[in-house]
């Protein structure tokens, strides 16, 4: 059996890098850009450096914006109509996780008009063409929707969030320029952060997991770990450690899946609108407890990376308890909850428990598992 790693075509990275979508979208004989990017966005003028970029080369662009922080079936469809309304040839995607799954849904469905109800795009979809070429250009530090082939819908009807994979989604060029994060408060620089590092661990650990893959989540693990508190503090160093560290999540964590702290996460937020990025950072320590005896000798490794000593002279237990405490210590230098008490309503466990069983990510964890035992980890959580 082989192992398929797919990534961008082109990527940019560092300050500045998004002087080159000009370039790049002459290049490719672009005629008019579809912008998706959220309200918020706009409103702080963060979008704006890219539309002055398309302004100095007098390149044609229409905006949408109707686009909410878990982005749904409705937004999709909303964006479907403005595409065509704008007869663009193009998407440029600026923002985090939501702008750039919109746009990925909005640009598979204008090339595969059958799968205009949005819901039939849930899992692997047995998509025909690419989607409208995409450029990305992410405001954030961590779900590294720019380099992946995962989006995620929001099912709002049912409370439940649909995980798409698709290798026709993935953008054909991403912009990871640290400036265009640099305004991002410290409570999404913390989330989206730790979203970036559950990626790296449970990309590190999944069933899927081999060398190449590999090499990326452990180098991932290692630049977020030693730049999330700085980009947190706003230092340079660390918004571009970050803006590097999560890109390199994404080319791993995109080829061989993931785990039940994302499957676990995701309820959450169609539920209660909890940020991705804080339900990963909140569940990651306890499902990474739960996982250990599946994970051989990674979690020295994962250890290593965040920079704990003497691991070569540690048992099993203790490597594995210095990488769990290591997750810990970093979530909560970073401000993030240590529990679900605050946002986990007890009568919803079972939805929530099944829901999470259900997740596209789930079967990629290291450990089988059960609704049961799902049930109990949020028990344990709470």
């Amino acid at each position: 059996m082989s192992n398929r790693f797919i990534l961008n075509e082109t990527s940019y990275h560092g300050k500045g890098a998004i002087n080159d979508i000009s370039a790049e979208a002459i290049g490719r004989g672009f005629k008019k850009a579809f912008v998706c990017s959220d309200p918020d966005l706009i409103k702080f003028g963060v979008t704006k450096k890219v539309l002055d970029v398309l302004d100095d080369a007098s390149l044609e662009y229409a905006l949408f914006s109707e686009i909410k922080p878990n982005p749904t079936i409705e937004n999709v469809q909303a964006g479907v109509s403005a595409f065509k309304e704008a007869e663009a040839d193009y998407i440029i995607a600026i923002g985090g996780g939501s702008s750039m799954d919109t746009a990925k849904a909005v640009g598979i469905i204008i090339n595969n008009p059958e799968f205009a109800d949005v819901r039939s795009l849930e899992g692997v979809a047995d998509t025909k063409n690419k989607c409208v070429p995409i450029l990305a250009v992410p405001t954030t530090a961590g779900t590294a929707a720019e380099v992946t082939i995962n989006y995620v819908i929001t099912d709002a009807e049912n409370n439940r969030k649909m995980v798409c994979v698709d290798p026709h989604d993935i953008p054909v060029v991403a912009f990871v320029d640290p400036d265009m994060m640099a305004t991002m408060p410290k409570s999404l620089t913390a989330a989206t952060g730790m979203d970036a590092l559950t990626h790296a661990i449970e990309g590190y650990i999944t069933k899927g997991a081999w060398e190449l893959s590999d090499m990326f989540h452990l180098k991932a693990i290692e630049i977020i770990s030693r730049s999330l508190r700085g980009a947190v503090d706003n230092t340079d160093e660390g918004r571009e450690g970050m803006a590097l560290g999560q890109y390199v999540a994404g080319m791993g964590f995109s080829n061989v899946g993931l785990g039940i702290v994302h499957s676990m996460a995701h309820p959450l937020g169609a539920l209660y609108d909890t940020p991705h990025g804080v339900a990963n950072a909140i569940i990651l320590p306890t499902v990474m407890e739960y996982n250990a005896p599946a994970t051989g000798d990674k979690y020295k490794y994962i250890a290593q990376a965040m920079g704990v000593e003497g691991t070569e002279n540690m048992s099993v237990d203790e490597y594995r308890k210095a990488a769990i405490d290591a997750v810990k210590q970093l979530s909560v230098d970073v401000g993030i909850p240590t529990d679900l008490k605050e946002i986990v309503k007890e009568e919803d466990i079972p939805f929530l428990a099944q829901s999470a069983f259900d997740d596209a990510c789930r079967p990629g964890n290291p450990r089988d598992t059960s609704v049961e035992e799902i049930t109990e980890l949020f028990k344990k959580l709470m």
